[in-house]
């Protein structure tokens, strides 16, 4: 049987999933990312093999998120695509109606506006931790909760407390403050929820005309307070779907399937030693600064070159 793979490589996580001809999800993997790209995705790989029959054979690979070039090299992928593209390739293969997807990450987040099956617009928030859930984890840590309970105690919540949103640092010391005078701890939690959805619709969103149906995606998608937070705000029903967290490799796999490039995937990457080395080139006044990937000591690729002179191993 025919299959395919798609590898979405963050700078928090980085998932995996392999489909069939119908773009059915027949193997899927989420791994954190621990600043060694390589080395998790060969853990995703393995984790995939190991979820599919011998029978099965992948004849093309897609990578996406920020680490795709590199590892689109080290898997000989046949489509390196960007997140935008995927997050709506992949969504579309779930909810082809979709007009709206909100995406919120570890790190960063987008909201991506599609008419009639085509991206025509979408903004990107890469600097701001405030709406992401990297702001959820380290407030969870320290309210001395899981990030796992947030989403529950958010939903026990009466009356939310106000937590300023615009920043990080203005959102923690407001957290501090109101837990100082007696706030209930699943008001702050159901407040910090609220902040993170105000936060990414006055930065991400902003000035975009947001229409159902609204998808939600990425890790943020799993905490029910945010979600609700989204519904409550918007005045529409938030759909999320159990691989809300994958479509961003899902689309990767649907573009590589759809590519018409075939080539037999080998597993075996396990004890391939792949290492990157970064050179500035001195060749000229443009100092490019080269990344160079090796496979068993011999070069794979080069990018960050001006010209063909920087090259040169």
């Amino acid at each position: 049987m025919k299959a395919y793979l798609g590898v979405d490589i963050g700078s928090i996580s980085t998932k995996g999933v392999i489909i069939d001809g119908d773009n059915r999800i027949i193997a899927n993997e989420y791994l954190w990312t621990e600043g060694n790209p390589i080395a998790a995705v060969k853990g995703v790989v393995e984790s995939l093999q190991k979820q599919i029959a011998p029978e099965v054979q992948v004849m093309a690979v897609g990578t996406t998120g920020s680490a795709r070039k590199l590892i689109g090299v080290v898997l000989n992928a046949q489509i390196v695509k960007n997140e935008i593209t995927t997050h709506a390739i992949g969504t579309m293969s779930r909810v082809p109606d979709v007009r709206t997807i909100l995406e919120i990450g570890g790190q960063d987040s987008k909201i991506i506006l599609l008419r009639n099956g085509i991206v025509t617009d979408y903004a990107m928030n890469t600097i701001c931790a405030a709406g992401t859930g990297s702001f959820l984890m380290s407030q969870a840590k320290r309210l001395g909760l899981a990030i796992e309970e947030l989403g529950e105690m958010a939903l026990q919540s009466e009356n939310p407390t106000r937590i300023a949103a615009r920043c990080t640092v203005f959102a923690e010391s407001d957290l501090v403050h109101k837990a100082q005078i007696g706030h209930k701890k699943e008001d702050i939690v159901a407040g910090i929820c609220t902040a993170v959805v105000n936060n990414y619709l006055n930065n991400v969103g902003k000035g975009k005309r947001i229409l159902a149906p609204i998808v939600f995606q990425g890790g943020v998608s799993k905490n029910v307070g945010v979600v609700r937070a989204f519904e409550q705000i918007l005045g529409h029903e938030i759909y999320v779907d159990e691989f809300g967290h994958l479509m961003g490799c899902l689309g990767a796999a649907v573009l590589a399937k759809n590519s018409g490039v075939e080539q037999l995937f080998d597993f075996n990457i396990q004890e391939v030693d792949f290492v990157t080395k970064g050179r500035e080139c001195e060749l000229c006044s443009n100092n490019c600064e080269i990344i160079y990937i090796y496979r068993n000591n011999e070069v794979l690729d080069a990018w960050g070159n001006r010209c063909e002179r920087g090259l040169s191993a």
